[in-house]
């Protein structure tokens, strides 16, 4: 295995604190939802997992879509992160709404399915963290 790539972030004060990447690209004030009795007077933990879980998965799609030579004419995903309570602490909750320009429902669904395998969010979650899938192709 070769990494390609590795980042940093630094978090100060928690869900209620600052973020801050290595190179400064991601500066962001965190802040507690309103649901969960905060001011959400930035983003959070929750938000940011899931664009970044759609935005990989997005590009997993790209990947096997190139190197299967399919016809993707475009897609978007909409990556939804919950936050739970479970016996001991807390877990995620995690769904993704992916919608394909110019396949079948069929071919969408097998793609969606090989990038789930590829996307290492996926890889990452599989086995700890329910993601349910939904495709829809247009």
């Amino acid at each position: 295995m070769t990494t390609l790539y590795t980042t940093r972030a630094t978090v100060v004060g928690g869900r209620d604190g600052q973020a801050r990447s290595e190179d400064g690209l991601l500066d962001v004030q965190l802040s507690m939802p309103k649901a969960l009795g905060g001011k959400e007077t930035g983003t959070n933990p929750e938000q940011l997992f899931a664009a970044g879980y759609a935005a990989c998965f997005q590009s997993a799609m790209a990947h096997v879509a190139r190197t299967q030579k399919i016809a993707l004419a475009g897609s978007t995903v909409t990556g939804q992160v919950g936050l739970a309570t479970q016996e001991v602490g807390f877990k995620l909750e995690v769904a993704l709404e992916v919608e394909t320009q110019g396949l079948s429902q069929a071919d969408a669904e097998a793609l969606v399915a090989t990038a789930h395998q590829v996307c290492p969010y996926s890889n990452a979650t599989r086995g700890n963290v329910d993601v349910a899938i939904t495709v829809k192709a247009a």
